[in-house]
């Protein structure tokens, strides 16, 4: 380790982007910190995705490796395994991915785009490439079939041509279809885009084509034209073949199945509707919705089944989308929750010239994967293992923290597997392959998602894997009588009063407190008992400025304290309730308390978990609704939680329940208040701006936005990222300058806020030589103030004499919001803020018992307590723009670096990695900085995202380890990592997709079919469709691309042994292939030597008896 001497760095220093190099300010012999973070540490890159694929547009599965593929709208690929194995690719081009067909048991997989490309995919390397693409430039692509086993991939047209592309080299063949063949003199028009291809499974020279218009047509491959065609007066969705290749069926748009003989040609031999009513005079039942998909599925023993989507009759409206199971007599409709995309029905065989013995249906939704288990009754579902649930209700917050202590993850997923829901499927889930990754890196990882309906879900994101915990409803502590009566339904959807803003969470305390979006706290204790609360406990606060009432604010001291002891519990509130409708209570400007929720007044039962111990609520004032809370923080170790918004701050005592402190953003300072405030009534800025508070306490309530009654609705939307629009163009595609810390829209104006919050036990005043708790108040003009904590001793004297608390004036001011503070001790070693351990809160302890454990947490080797009372302590201060390093208790800044001058810092985070303490910064314009600690050394800067958006600026989040997380749809979490050493394990963390595993046999022909020239008809492809026979392809239809997972991609294959069994596997797999290739060449030269031999022989004795004259 070199010290690290800043001088040296000055010098040298070039740097990256648009900050400016550090300055150093003040003494510096005294501040030659070792630093042993270096730039090598870092590397940025994208980890893992996880959550339900946004927007899905299509599905395939491989029966054999037992994985699922799903393509989006936005050309992702998204690839299931087992539990545990997952992986996202992207197409380039970012076109929806609108067919997807596995190369079954080949580690292989084709995508066709909506821009008329096709992709070839090797899935057998842990990251999947694409090996070749095709990009045609006269046809659209409608449909895509490749054959079990065969290389000729089939693409239908939107023309009605069909075209063949060999998969191994990606060149077209020139042997085509060509619609007008097909249909000849059938029908007089167009038969409209190919939307079905498919082999007759008995004969693969005999290929079915559906036509949009409702044209089937069976071609003989091997003499290029017609055999059979059948035509029908409703257009066709899909097409689905009985395994015996005599019969298929079809479904069409009029709500109806048509099952067809190949041989018969006029009519279908049976015609189901199966959602249409029966009219009794013989006519045809009414036309019903489209059936968009049929599958014709059999099984040795019973009935065969068919699955369909859609079809339901018109006068069904407000149902919801439908798959219909029909199997014998009996028919079943499963109820989706939203439409569907696509279904796929797993087998047990892979050939379809073989009972096909159904046993799961894979149904894709828009928001969801179901599956289905066909085998047992009632067709019960599988429960998920994937974390697909993550959007279930909007996400509107998250938290990251890694390195959590190790007995969390087992309590939580202990009180959370007793929320498990019942009735599913005995069996195990049958998306099963893959294997997982190898990686040694394990530490406890723990995401928190706060949601818009007011739950809070706790996830397992150890080792790059995602898994729900404990899930926790915070809206049962209200009254749900906001009556969907009194709104009209588009009312009620745009509002979500229990959403939650921002989260705290101490991880060895476990205490656990929201803030919602409606002005309201809630501070959560854990247990493992179950508990009935007969009364909510309940505290009300009144935030409220006019600062033209205002003469000039009393001076520092504890002139902004107030207390006030505890009413009764359940005392009911002055008023009835909340306004059914803020915006109409803009008459209640009597100063009444208007609570925005009401609290439960009946007994709350509260299951093992996260248990209510306090509501706070911010109240309205004079018809003004109270302002949204920016700040949040909470110390177990203090028994202390603080918030603030833009009126102020208010620190609650949640062990005595009460407010302790209530702190107008203009008594911040006192009297030398450094910023010009202009006097001005809150009625012409539609923003309460200003005046004393003061508190009261009674029962019920929160909040309705930030600004007044008639436009709290609007600004409800604007702050929460569940109506995110991506264009942004309200903000210039950048965001506002003037924000909260959680970027909410807060006028651009010289008003001030509280930021952000930090508690640790350190020098309150200049020169102090004792450490004392604290709490530090940034706020959005760029001031760190302190106030000092006087806490009373633990145990019983706790419970009764009030904590006092006393500003002690300003840190340090800079440029910007303030976003973050933490604390390092003298050798640069962070701080963390005290806390009590865990205890069981529902079984009484006497004090002093609980009091011996009361501790705080193992800091660094060297004592905290000062060295010979000198610079014992440094705060680092982060802000939109600009960081600083402060030296305590001298109260000089050392280090000094500006982050940005054109852009803003939208997340900061003081971080332990493995070599040290780190700042981490992710910026507006995409930029992922880092920082050494306590230099301010610039050590990576990445331009990670050419543009933000809303929804990350929201859910970013850096934690300990160089992990860090964002939420990149509504759907998706993305995870990636910012540590070198990650970036190289990573690869053997990875899950891999690919297996080798034996194919199945191929069904027996049995003794009389071989005899009888029944069964399968196999066809050579490559002597029909290979440039030999059929010729080459236009140049101008389509342009090979090679893709960059090449040869590259295999040598890059999984490392391990599986790896080394796959590429051996293709290595024999190739040689085989060669051998075989060698193989029928001896046979054709020897062939073509015994004819030739044969003919010299005929030749011989014709001419043996002619004189040499006679020739």
């Amino acid at each position: 380790m070199k010290k690290f001497n800043i001088r040296k760095v000055l010098d040298g220093l070039k740097e990256v982007s648009s900050s400016t190099p550090s300055v150093q300010v003040g003494p510096q012999e005294n501040h030659l910190i070792q630093e042993t973070l270096q730039s090598d540490h870092f590397q940025l890159c994208k980890t893992v995705r996880h959550g339900f694929p946004y927007q899905p547009s299509s599905m395939a599965f491989d029966p054999v490796q037992k994985i699922l593929a799903i393509g989006t709208q936005s050309g992702a690929l998204r690839l299931f395994g087992r539990p545990g194995v997952e992986c996202y690719c992207q197409h380039e081009s970012g076109a929806a991915v609108i067919h997807l067909q596995f190369l079954i048991n080949e580690g292989a997989l084709v995508s066709a785009l909506a821009d008329d490309s096709v992709h070839l995919w090797n899935l057998r390397q842990k990251r999947p490439a694409i090996l070749h693409s095709l990009k045609f430039s006269r046809e659209r692509i409608t449909f895509c079939h490749l054959p079990f086993q065969s290389k000729w991939l089939y693409i239908g047209t939107e023309r009605g041509n069909i075209h063949l592309v060999n998969v191994e080299s990606f060149m077209l063949s020139g042997y085509v279809i060509m619609w007008n063949k097909a249909i000849e003199l059938s029908s007089k028009a167009h038969p409209g885009p190919v939307v079905h291809i498919s082999d007759n499974p008995m004969d693969e020279g005999k290929l079915i084509i559906g036509f949009e218009a409702g044209i089937v047509v069976l071609w003989d491959l091997k003499s290029k034209k017609a055999d059979y065609r059948y035509t029908y007066d409703e257009a066709i969705h899909s097409v689905a073949w009985h395994h015996e290749g005599k019969q298929f069926i079809c479904s069409h748009s009029d709500g109806t199945l048509t099952i067809w003989n190949i041989r018969g040609q006029g009519k279908p031999i049976q015609t189901i509707t199966p959602h249409g009513k029966q009219p009794k005079d013989g006519k045809k039942p009414e036309p019903c919705k489209p059936i968009l998909k049929v599958e014709y599925k059999t099984t040795r023993i019973g009935e065969p089944f068919i699955i369909l989507s859609g079809g339901l009759s018109y006068d069904t409206v407000g149902r919801r989308p439908c798959l219909t199971v029909m199997h014998g007599k009996s028919t079943a409709v499963l109820e989706m929750d939203y439409p569907i995309v696509d279904f796929l029905t797993l087998c047990e065989t892979p050939y379809s010239n073989d009972f096909q013995e159904p046993y799961a249906v894979v149904v894709l939704l828009e928001k969801d994967l179901v599956v289905i288990d066909l085998a047992q009754n009632g067709y019960p579902i599988f429960e998920n293992p994937y974390p697909l649930t993550i959007h279930e209700s909007p996400v509107t917050c998250c938290e990251y923290f890694a390195d959590c202590p190790v007995d969390l993850i087992p309590a939580l997923y202990s009180v959370g597997s007793r929320q498990k829901r019942q009735g599913y499927s005995k069996k195990e889930w049958p998306i099963s392959g893959g294997n997982w990754g190898q990686g040694t890196q394990s530490y406890p990882e723990i995401i928190i998602t706060g949601h818009a309906d007011g739950t809070v879900k706790f996830w397992d994101a150890s080792a790059i894997m995602l898994q729900v915990l404990y899930k926790l409803k915070t809206a049962k502590v209200f009254d749900r009588n906001r009556s969907k009566e009194d709104k009209s339904s588009t009312e009620v959807s745009d509002e979500d009063p229990f959403a939650i803003q921002i989260m705290a969470w101490c991880p060895d305390s476990r205490m656990l407190c929201v803030a919602g979006v409606s002005a309201n706290v809630i501070i959560y204790r854990f247990s493992k008992l179950e508990v009935t609360t007969e009364v909510v406990q309940l505290l009300e606060v009144r935030m409220q400025y006019e600062l033209n009432d205002i003469e000039s604010p009393d001076g520092g001291g504890g002139g902004g304290e107030q207390t006030s002891a505890l009413p009764t519990p359940g005392a009911s509130p002055q008023t009835s309730g909340p306004p059914s409708h803020p915006s109409t209570s803009s008459n209640n400007s009597d100063g009444g308390n208007m609570p925005c929720l009401k609290v439960r007044s009946t007994p709350l039962k509260q299951s093992a978990g996260y248990q209510v111990d306090l509501v706070v609520q911010l109240v309205w004032v004079s018809g003004e609704p109270p302002q949204q809370i920016t700040s949040l923080a909470l110390n177990s170790s203090y028994g202390l939680v603080v918030f603030g918004n833009s009126n102020g701050l208010a620190v609650v005592d949640y062990v005595q329940k009460t407010v302790v402190l209530n702190l107008g953003t203009v008594e911040l300072y006192g009297s030398n208040d450094p910023y010009q405030r202009q006097p001005r009534s809150p009625r012409k800025s539609r923003q309460p701006s200003g005046g004393l508070c003061d508190i009261n306490e009674g029962s019920a309530t929160s909040e309705d936005r930030c600004k007044s009654p008639t436009s709290a609705k609007m600004s409800r939307k604007l702050s929460l990222p569940t109506e995110l629009k991506p264009d942004l163009d309200h903000r210039d595609n950048s965001f506002s300058r003037s924000r909260s810390s959680s970027v909410t829209s807060i006028d651009k104006e010289t008003r001030e806020s509280i930021s952000s919050f930090h508690f640790s036990d350190t020098f309150a005043r200049k020169g102090d030589s004792t450490l004392t708790p604290c709490l530090y108040v940034g706020t959005t003009l760029g001031t760190v103030l302190s106030l000092a904590l006087t806490l009373p001793p633990a145990g019983e004297q706790r419970q009764l004499q009030p904590v006092i608390i006393s500003p002690t004036g300003i840190l340090v001011r800079l440029t910007g919001s303030v976003m973050r503070m933490a604390f390092l001790d003298s050798t640069g070693s962070m701080l963390p803020p005290p806390f009590e351990p865990w205890f069981e809160p529902n079984v009484t302890a006497d004090g002093e018992e609980r009091e011996k454990v009361r501790k705080r947490r193992p800091v660094s080797v060297s004592p905290s307590t000062s060295q010979d009372l000198n610079e014992s302590q440094y705060a680092v201060v982060c802000s939109e723009k600009q960081a600083k390093v402060i030296s305590l208790p001298s109260q000089t800044c050392i280090y000094k670096h500006s982050i940005t001058e054109t852009s803003f810092i939208l997340r900061a985070d003081v971080v332990q990695m493995s070599q040290g303490v780190s700042l981490a910064c992710f910026c507006a314009n995409g930029h992922i900085m880092t920082l050494s600690v306590p230099g301010l050394r610039p050590l990576m800067d990445v331009n990670y995202l050419p543009l933000t958006d809303m929804r990350i600026a929201r859910t970013f989040c850096f934690t300990n380890l160089g992990q860090a997380m964002y939420l990149c749809s509504p759907t998706e979490i993305q995870r990636i990592t910012y540590s070198q050493d990650t970036c190289e394990n990573l690869q053997e963390m990875l899950g891999e997709l690919f297996t080798p595993v034996e194919t199945p046999e191929a069904p027996n022909r049995g003794f009389f079919k071989g005899l009888f020239g029944g069964g399968a008809q196999s066809l050579d492809r490559e002597e029909l469709f290979g440039e030999v026979s059929a010729g080459k392809a236009s140049r101008s239809l389509a342009q090979h691309i090679p893709g960059p997972g090449g040869i590259e991609g295999m040598k890059g294959a999984a490392s391990g042994i599986v790896g080394d069994l796959a590429r051996a596997r293709i290595a024999l797999d190739e040689r085989g292939q060669k051998l075989g290739e060698l193989d029928e060449r001896t046979a054709a030269m020897m062939a073509s030597a015994d004819s030739f031999s044969k003919h010299a022989h005929e030749m011989m004795l014709k001419c043996k008896d002619k004189k040499w004259y006679q020739f």
